[in-house]
């Protein structure tokens, strides 16, 4: 199939090609000029109108930027915990929820009484629901089952799902989320351990994931999954510093953690050093917002230089938020970013968080043609709080999306 996209007012660009991130302080030199865009096949093959494609977009008053990497979400889980939401603004907190039996280990009961189609069936909806509003590449972690069982079946179900969705799929097996009951936390580890092959046999795992809090582990456990993260050629992520400052970031980059995520407590020691590595810091202001958290020093990430991402952390309780619009929107307004800071959180720097940035995550010639066509300009987004600017959706090329107002501007 092959496109062409015309007359658009914006269209999205890095600095240069070939970049694998691009650090937060040159987000300014991302560039939003007139211009057509043209696909052949899965990529993208020119800047410029091709009047034999098969389809023809009128893009005028548009504008044209990456699909959005939604690297941090809980996919696949099972039902919801609206009744923990009533609770937390009456004034519970968190640690009061999970202690009493609610949060992670609710989740956890779902997930085990559900059958996998009803669990696939809510998950694909979602993505499909993602899809519209301009997700086209998605992380699926594991970490609601809270045994080896169910581990290794939700590693399996997000393998089912790959197969199911339109958008690319990674799989991360967040096999330490929170201390099943039998266990304490280095018992649990041990567990981890044993469970691994099995783990990694259920599907196509590409990082480990551990969450770091008073209410979980430690740090000593962040090294060992770590470790374990090493040993079987994975990446190691890191909820921290989320709730309470666990000084667990100097321990995930001693580790070689591909990102560290929340950092809604990060200290200011702590900064510089995260801020001067490849680790990316993985913002997450729809559950900060969502838990009346505490903010991310988002500003101070940013102009210190840090790979800074944007995701969703899509899950039934702290965040049941899917819409990358609005998570920029929130990222904007509460970080005080401008909009290309926050597009390049959730575009480039997020696919390098997956091991993706050689081929989507931005608009370059050869790269997937994952691309979105906005109803507006990029400032439209963080502007109009809650409105789906997607227009169009192209994953690897094809034409995954069509809002109903804007299908006049396709041609065939």
């Amino acid at each position: 199939m092959s496109a062409s996209i015309n007359g658009a007012a914006q269209i999205l660009r890095p600095p240069a090609d070939g970049m694998p991130y691009l650090r937060h302080d040159r987000a300014a030199e991302l560039s939003a000029e007139p211009g057509s865009v043209s696909t052949a096949g899965d990529d993208i093959a020119a800047f410029e109108a091709a009047a034999d494609a098969e389809i023809q977009i009128d893009a005028r008053g548009c504008a044209v930027i990456p699909g959005f990497v939604d690297c941090h979400t809980h996919l696949p889980f099972a039902g919801w915990r609206e009744r923990e939401y009533e609770l937390k603004i009456a004034g519970a907190s968190y640690e009061r929820i999970a202690r009493e039996g609610g949060g992670i280990r609710a989740s956890a009961r779902s997930l085990a009484a559900t059958g996998d189609e009803q669990v696939l069936s809510q998950a694909r909806a979602l993505a499909l629901e993602m899809l519209a509003h301009g997700t086209t590449t998605v992380e699926a972690k594991s970490g609601y089952g809270l045994s080896a069982e169910q581990e290794i079946r939700s590693v399996r179900l997000a393998a089912e799902l790959s197969a199911r969705i339109a958008q690319p799929l990674s799989s991360t097996a967040l096999l330490a989320h929170a201390v099943p009951d039998g266990y304490d936390t280095d018992g649990w580890m041990g567990a981890v351990e044993s469970m691994l092959p099995a783990v990694l046999a259920a599907g196509r795992v590409t990082a480990l994931d551990i969450y770091v809090e008073s209410v979980a582990f430690a740090n000593r456990h962040l090294e060992r999954m770590g470790e374990l993260a090493a040993g079987h050629g994975l990446d190691l992520r890191a909820h921290v510093e989320q709730f309470s400052c666990q000084h667990s970031v100097p321990v995930a980059l001693a580790a070689g953690a591909r990102s560290v995520d929340h950092l809604a407590c990060l200290a200011e020691s702590d900064l510089p050093a995260l801020a001067s590595a490849e680790t990316a810091a993985v913002l997450l202001p729809g559950a900060e917002f969502m838990g009346a958290e505490r903010v991310a020093p988002a500003r101070a990430l940013a102009d210190a230089g840090g790979i800074c991402v944007l995701g969703s952390d899509l899950n039934p309780g702290t965040s049941p938020v899917l819409s990358m619009p609005l998570v920029i929107g929130l990222a904007v307004r509460r970080y005080g970013w401008s909009v290309t800071e926050a597009l390049l959180a959730g575009t480039l720097n997020a696919a390098w968080v997956l091991r993706r940035s050689q081929r989507t995550g931005s608009l370059e010639v050869g790269k997937r043609a994952d691309v979105l066509v906005l109803d507006a300009p990029i400032g439209h987004i963080p502007y109009r709080l809650g409105h789906n600017p997607v227009g169009l959706v192209f994953v690897g090329g094809r034409l995954a999306h069509v809002r109903p107002d804007c299908a006049w501007r396709v041609a065939r």
